[in-house]
């Protein structure tokens, strides 16, 4: 019986992971609240199609074509006289503090599991910036299912006590 409510939470999770406005917190809230099926069960499933969704979307960002190819070249110079081209250098440093931190450890994990159990900062940016730093598919995988199983059991729980 469970294992059908547990595939389709899976696929759930995996389209919401891509598609922002598949909201799997209303998917879990609204299977808890109609007690059609059990809310623990859909919290897992939804965990573990988010978690499969985003490393999918992580693996597409470090495995995309020519990525290495232009990974080694330099930007174009900007003119810093201009507002624009204050604006560009100001995006490339901001770009490359955020690949910098994600591929730190001491840094990388506490910000994947922050936004995956938290969502601040939003996990679908995250798994884009994560996919093209240093870190690691094992680590990125292990704290966004870790962070993604806190909170939806948390909210799977939160409705069953009603």
């Amino acid at each position: 019986m469970w294992l059908w409510q547990f595939a389709l939470a899976v696929g759930f999770g995996i389209g919401s992971a891509v598609i922002p406005v598949l909201n799997a917190e209303a998917y879990v809230l609204g299977v808890g609240v109609s007690g059609a099926l059990d809310p623990v069960v859909a919290a897992v499933g939804v965990s573990v199609g988010q978690t499969i969704g985003k490393v999918a979307m992580f693996l597409a960002v470090r495995y995309r074509p020519g990525y290495a190819a232009r990974k080694g070249k330099e930007p174009r110079p900007v003119n810093l006289y201009t507002r624009w081209g204050r604006f560009v250098q100001w995006n490339r440093d901001l770009s490359k503090r955020l690949l910098d931190a994600l591929s730190d450890r001491r840094w990388g994990i506490p910000v994947t599991l922050l936004s995956s159990s938290v969502g601040i900062p939003p996990l679908y940016g995250v798994a884009l910036i994560a996919g093209a730093s240093r870190m690691g598919v094992v680590t990125f995988t292990l704290s966004v299912l870790t962070g993604r199983l806190a909170r939806f059991i948390t909210l799977a729980a939160g409705v069953s006590l009603f």
